[in-house]
């Protein structure tokens, strides 16, 4: 990279002596020569523009003043304190003149032959290196020096520089730092073979020589990141002029870039040049008998060379230093400049350094995106051409300030030749590296265009409500409700979110060319303006059905994608039957359960025949309605209708409506009694014969209770289904019915005994429930079998003759219920609710009495006295026992009842020593509480003439009085009547009150 930075011109020539040492003041030179002189010299030519009078111009300057003798001996340093208009200079010794007299100020005599110094003009600080000391002295006053410190040093010191409150030391070929304050040195690293060469940077830093390199180091001199400078031989003297180092070689000028790998920027011929500094605004060469000067090249001109030869970065950088009053001329010049590299690193492969140089720009995405000509965009209905004017602006700025500025600084849209050229290139563009960077570029973005969008339809939501408030005047009219099927596309009204869309659309694009399923579905999930069309039709020929689904979800379209999913599982025979399973529909309905059940339902058909268990518990999970499933189920599933109602069932018993426990019932039944017709037609029938169903049956019917068990005792055979006709028969309370059923037709004591077990345990945790004296209706059949069998079969019958009209008649209808419950209640009258030790009513003795009479008479005939004497010595604690001796046959031996006794005799016996125990421990309570009464009426008070009435606060004296019953407090009896008088005063008025 070489470019014109400086340019030269001869400031002085001819000089009658050898210029030894150079500084300005008020745009005018002045020349330490060898003969000891102090030469002025002034530009020829007036200058034109007020603020350049301090300035170094272009063009030749003319002697103005001549000093002889201004030093004893040549000056070998010399510089202006601008802030001070003071002449600092080293020659026998460091002398100060003021300025623009020339009058002597001070000459600091214990500098006598110092060799280096280094002025700090901000804090007025001067260092001097004499010998093997270091002095430092302060400016007081403007006129005076005076010395701070003095420190002793290993050699001469050969150069010298402030950094900071530090000193930078150059002591024979090492390099040390010195702190000012206390004079403690620290190494930092030989200078090699060259002589020592410190440089103090504007920031406060040094740059050191080692040979031909020069090395950063910060203030305390910690090598810096940036690396280093590598001459083409090694300096003699390095100049600091940002952005540039200028080094001084034997045979050259070489120019260098401080920004890393520090490139060289220009090499300018001048032999043996003696003296080289900068003065404000240039460098000045001095050689022999002329003084040459560097001129900065304007930046502008620098930009224009940088960008036409391609060193784009070095263009950039210039570009921060441009005035700050030329902000807007910078930021279209940067901008320019990103465009241009972002092209050539595009054409070179460099994609992803294009694309950030393209989002440095802030170039319009559409801009980018021509780049991709086989990515399909959405047709814009507004152009934006803001990028277009700002080059134009641009380009004329940059007219104006340099004529050297070029048309190709300045870039806008692609030309139509570019456009032909990227056609051709489009293979090359359309990899994959370049897709990716396309991509990451999008993404960065995409937060602020986004953004922006939103923040549009925002404000035309809030417009549109304000507007809807605005016109409530207005008649009603009702509207029409939005489709729920699709979602309704955002009209693309502003350049916003047309350039949303722009972007969504082309990020789609390219995650899915670029195999990143996982971030286009991250996109669609999230909030995005992809274009529909285009990204269907896009994502539909390459067979992306993962994210086509995401579209269509993300868009509302719900009948779209499950149609497509269902086609996409049913496609048994390609390669996609493995990557698309009905689970995948299950997943994609579960979020549909509770905003669009109908649809879940209508789309579940498809997972129902190949996933039915999964499919229920989907609806069970997501509390689909039960109600609405059901009946859906019942129209196209029936055969699964069951399978929902028991999982229902098994989740939660209480769940369940009755409704649909009436349900599952009658469908338990109806196949229960096909099953039942085939065998019976077969002649095959077996009560005792369980299936799997009627299993199901029979434990439904005990577990719930919310189904109409009058219906179903109508739907029973008379001859068969007894055990389920017993458990109906209980839940309308005919317990004798069904315990007859289960002793004389199903001929199990044991599920009798279960039976009574059931009910019994219900009246415990229910009080209000009758039937406490189950036990002894059970015992009463097995004692009575053949009139109880009769009476059972006679009631069975004439309850399942009962049968319902169709016809809606309401009175017949409560009649039949009435001749039901008048059965019920027969029943009930029998054995009135009792406990354990409860009697029995008139009638209830009376029959009791038959009974036994009977009994007596039949003797043993038929009856169970084996089972009756069974259930009393296992049941002995929940049955009253004398009701149950009279029921018993008069010649029933003793023994056999010993079992039965001996349990119910000892429990009572246990319980009368409880009692008594109980008895005991009340009466013993009883005698503590009245002896502790009496401990507390014992108690003394004393009363002497000091005793005080808390109430009138008066002496007790001989009056009568009264103690509270904490035994402590006395008053007067008479007190003690009047606050009780007025208590009740107060109670009275208050219930008046009230």
């Amino acid at each position: 990279m070489v470019h014109t930075a400086y340019d030269t011109t001869e400031l002085v020539k001819g000089c009658q002596a050898r210029i030894d040492a150079v500084a300005s003041h008020s745009g005018k030179l002045f020349l330490g020569c060898s003969d000891c002189s102090l030469r002025i010299y002034a530009p020829s030519s007036v200058p034109s523009d007020p603020s350049s009078d301090h300035e170094i111009r272009r063009g030749s300057y003319s002697l103005e003043r001549s000093v002889n003798s201004f030093w004893r001996r040549a000056p070998t340093a010399m510089e202006v304190s601008h802030t001070r208009d003071l002449l600092l200079s080293l020659s026998e010794w460091v002398a100060v003149h003021r300025l623009p007299s020339l009058e002597s100020l001070v000459a600091i005599g214990k500098t006598k032959g110092a060799n280096v110094y280094s002025w700090d003009d901000r804090r007025g600080f001067l260092c001097v290196g004499r010998q093997k000391r270091v002095i430092i002295y302060r400016l007081d006053g403007g006129r005076e020096f005076v010395e701070v410190k003095e420190f002793s040093v290993p050699d001469t010191v050969r150069s010298m520089a402030w950094c900071g409150e530090n000193i930078c030391l150059g002591i024979r070929r090492e390099y040390m730092i010195m702190n000012s304050i206390t004079g403690a040195l620290s190494d930092i690293f030989p200078s090699g073979r060259s002589p020592p060469l410190v440089v103090s940077l504007p920031t406060a830093e040094l740059l050191l020589g080692k040979d031909n390199i020069g090395v950063f180091v910060d203030q305390n001199g910690k090598l810096r990141q940036e690396g280093r400078i590598c001459w083409s031989d090694t300096p003699t003297t390095v100049v600091i002029h940002r952005p540039y180092a200028v080094a001084r070689m034997p045979r050259h000028i070489e120019i260098r870039s401080l920004r890393a790998p520090n490139p060289l920027i220009q090499t300018v011929v001048l032999r043996d040049v003696n003296l080289l500094l900068q003065i404000n605004n240039c460098i000045v060469a001095a050689q022999g008998n002329s003084l040459h000067g560097l001129m900065p090249v304007p930046i502008g001109a620098q930009i224009v060379q940088l960008t036409a030869s391609g060193e784009f970065e070095e263009a950039l950088v210039l570009c921060k230093l441009l005035p700050p009053e030329d902000s807007s001329l910078r930021a279209s010049k940067e901008s320019s400049i990103h465009i241009r590299y972002g092209h050539y690193l595009f054409d070179n492969g460099n994609y992803e350094e294009a694309m950030e140089q393209f989002l440095a720009s802030q170039v319009d995405i559409t801009y980018i995106l021509s780049l991709y000509p086989s990515l399909i965009l959405p047709k814009l209905a507004h152009t934006t051409v803001h990028d277009k004017a700002e080059s134009t602006e641009s380009s004329s700025q940059l007219s104006r300030q340099s004529s050297e500025a070029s048309d190709e600084m300045e870039v806008g849209l692609a030309t139509q030749a570019q456009l032909g050229e990227l056609d051709e290139k489009e293979t090359k563009k359309m990899n994959h590296n370049a897709l990716m960077a396309l991509v990451k570029y999008l993404q960065k973005r995409r937060s602020g265009i986004i953004e922006r969008a939103t923040v549009e339809v925002t404000d035309e939501v809030v417009s549109g409500a304000v507007h809807d408030g605005l016109s409530l005047s207005e008649p009603y009219r009702l509207k029409p409700k939005p489709s729920a099927k699709r979602r309704v596309q955002t009209h693309v009204s502003s350049v916003a979110r047309e350039t949303a869309t722009v972007l969504d659309t082309a990020l789609l694009q390219g995650l899915v060319l670029t195999n990143q399923v996982k971030g286009a579905l991250d996109l669609l999930k999230g909030m995005n303006y992809c274009d529909l069309k285009i990204c269907e039709e896009f994502l539909k020929e390459r067979n992306q059905y993962t994210v086509l689904l995401e579209l269509y979800k993300c868009n509302g379209m719900h009948h779209e994608a499950l149609k497509l999913l269902n086609q996409l599982v049913e496609e048994t025979n390609n390669e996609l039957s493995e990557k698309f399973k009905p689970s995948m529909i299950l997943d994609y309905l579960k979020p549909l359960c509770r905003s669009d059940p109908m649809l879940v339902l209508e789309s579940s058909l498809y997972v129902l025949e190949r996933c039915p268990t999964e499919t229920i518990e989907l609806f069970l999970s997501e509390n689909v309605p039960a109600d609405l499933v059901n009946s859906y189920l019942k129209q196209y599933a029936p055969n699964l209708q069951s399978t929902y109602l028991e999982l229902m069932l098994s989740m939660s018993e209480t769940g369940i409506n009755p409704n649909l426990q009436n349900e599952l019932v009658q469908l338990y039944l109806s196949e229960v009694l096909d099953w039942y017709n085939g065998l019976k037609e077969e002649q095959r029938w077996d009560e005792k014969e369980l299936s799997p169903t009627r299993k199901k049956l029979i434990s439904t019917l005990e577990v719930i209770s919310g189904y109409n068990a009058e219906s179903l005792l109508k739907r029973l055979p008379n001859d068969a289904l007894f055990e389920e006709r017993a458990i109906l028969l209980g839940k309308i309370n005919q317990h004798h019915l069904a315990l007859s059923l289960y002793v004389h037709k199903l001929q199990s004591p044991e599920k009798a005994v279960g039976y009574c077990d059931r009910l019994y345990d219900e009246c415990l945790n229910q009080p209000a429930k009758p039937y406490s004296n189950i036990y002894l209706t059970l015992l009463q059949i097995y004692l009575n079998p053949r009139k109880t069998a009769r009476e059972a079969q006679r009631k069975v019958a004439s309850v399942s003759q009962m049968a319902p009209k169709p016809a809606n008649n309401k009175l017949r209808g409560s009649r039949l219920s009435k001749k039901v419950v008048e059965i019920e209640f027969a029943e009930e009258a029998r054995f009135s609710a009792s406990g354990t030790d409860s009697g029995r009513s008139d009638g209830d003795m009376d029959e009791l009495s038959e009974n036994g009479q009977s009994q007596a008479q039949e003797g043993s005939k038929g009856i169970m006295l084996n089972e009756a004497l069974d259930l009393l010595s296992k049941r002995w604690d929940r049955i009253n026992g004398a009701q149950a001796l009279k029921l018993l046959p008069r010649d029933t031996k003793l023994q056999n009842l010993l079992s039965f006794l001996e349990p119910l005799l000892k429990n009572s016996s246990e319980h009368r020593r409880n009692y008594l125990v109980i008895k005991n421990l009340n009466s013993s309570e009883n005698l503590q509480v009245k002896e502790e009464l009496y401990k507390h009426r014992k108690a003394a008070v004393k009363i002497d003439a000091d005793s005080m009435c808390s109430l009138c606060h008066k002496r007790m004296g001989n009056s009568a009085f009264a103690i509270y019953p904490n035994g402590k407090t006395l008053v007067h009896f008479v007190c003690y009547r009047d606050s009780q008088r007025i208590k009740s005063g107060r109670s009275g008025s208050q219930s008046r009150r009230l």
